[in-house]
């Protein structure tokens, strides 16, 4: 995959109470991705656009039909510093 699929698949970054809570307690990210995009797809963009290595994905659809990934990085990356990076802190 090339730097544009990645872009594809994770639209954006969210930042509510609950994402931001995630961010600090677990070093998780709340992204919104694309529909069809697999968690397997979600990680390798994750790790290749943010420069980090991911321990796990989580996917959900919301009731207004758009899926989400929780991910969470591995111990010696920070969610945070991810965050101060795209502007959300």
């Amino acid at each position: 995959m090339n730097s544009e699929s990645y872009h594809k698949i994770i639209n954006a970054l969210i930042s509510t109470e609950k994402s931001l809570s995630l961010r600090e307690t677990q070093n998780k990210l709340v992204f919104v991705v694309d529909r069809n995009s697999n968690k397997k797809g979600i990680k390798e963009a994750v790790e290749k656009l943010f420069n980090v290595e991911v321990e796990n994905v989580r996917t959900y659809i919301t009731n207004k039909g758009e899926k989400r990934a929780i991910v969470k990085l591995k111990p010696k990356f920070k969610a945070s510093e991810i965050a101060t990076k795209l502007g959300l802190v």
